[in-house]
């Protein structure tokens, strides 16, 4: 599931964006939160379940409409092993309802542990005489300023099993510039991460010019977006900070070349908790999720036509 595949699910849907699927309990509706309470008690494992049954509600609205999806890991692990458990679930829920996934797990490890990474989210666990897999991403989101180290056993990963993965090059939160503005050399950190990012993929790039080795680039900053899609052409963009970080569809437009190709924006709270300014105490979530979808959708098309 190459950046080939998710570029082709983008231009069936005309439509470059992606769900985050980052649940808290409180941004579990009411109703839904209630029925996994009074059947497993308000306990790590109610949580979990109403996560999962929000989660497929969700995935059942935005088929169809959005192309893919990217759960945190952070909000499950925080409910324990119940909680990757209803990852493991959602992910291959997503992909029966023919989603992307987009494992957002941002590890950033060397040797055997970076690889033993890669192997749990986009490869396969030998167990006996068999290999079995974990969690079945299609492609992850990982921290490489380790250096190349971290990198390279995620791209063996991707080569093997026709995977893709996001370094994070200029992330958009406000402390990013303390390490990634800085001067290294003749370049700033973050364009030295992005062009690394580039050239450990060489060599891997698919029908539409996009090596399997993708950047994180936020949306708040959005002159360094629009120099880095010149700097780096056949680098694929996850492009957080839409909507409640402040990124507008007039930023995240220089994320993609003049097809509309090579971007995917992402949206969490503005999707999941949409039904929380409707006034109906969560019953419309699903329709509120889809309203909030398809808006942003359309608010991007204003600036980004994809062909």
């Amino acid at each position: 599931m190459s950046f080939d595949t998710l570029q082709d699910q983008i231009r069936a849907m005309k439509n470059p964006t992606v769900a985050g699927l980052d649940p808290k309990p409180e941004y579990v509706p009411p109703h839904i939160l209630q029925a996994c309470y009074e059947q497993y008690g308000a306990t790590l494992e109610g949580a979990a379940e109403a996560v999962y049954r929000f989660n497929c509600g969700l995935m059942d609205a935005l088929c169809g409409i959005v192309p893919a999806v990217k759960p945190q890991s952070a909000y499950y692990e925080r409910l324990g092993w119940r909680g990757m458990e209803v990852l493991e679930r959602t992910i291959r829920y997503a992909k029966e309802k023919g989603f992307f996934v987009i494992a957002d797990v941002k590890r950033g490890d060397i040797g055997s542990t970076a690889q033993a990474y890669s192997e749990a989210w986009l490869g396969k666990t030998k167990v006996g005489d068999t290999e079995l897999s974990a969690f079945g991403a299609d492609c992850v989101t990982i921290n490489g300023y380790m250096g190349s180290d971290a990198i390279k056993p995620f791209i063996d990963t991707c080569k093997a099993e026709d995977k893709c993965l996001f370094v994070l090059v200029k992330t958009s939160n406000p402390s990013s510039s303390e390490l990634q503005d800085m001067v290294a050399g003749d370049r700033l950190v973050y364009k030295v991460m992005g062009d690394l990012t580039q050239r450990l993929g060489r060599d891997t790039a698919g029908k539409y010019g996009y090596t399997l080795t993708g950047a994180v680039v936020g949306a708040t900053y959005p002159s360094d977006l629009r120099e880095l899609r010149r700097r780096l052409e056949q680098t694929f963009f996850l492009v957080p900070g839409y909507g409640a970080q402040g990124g507008t569809a007039d930023d995240v437009r220089f994320a993609f070349n003049k097809y509309g190709h090579g971007a995917i924006v992402n949206s969490s709270r503005g999707i999941m908790c949409a039904w929380q300014k409707t006034g109906r105490d969560g019953a419309d979530y699903q329709q509120a999720a889809q309203d909030a979808a398809i808006a942003m959708r359309d608010d991007i098309k204003q600036f980004v036509t994809v062909v």
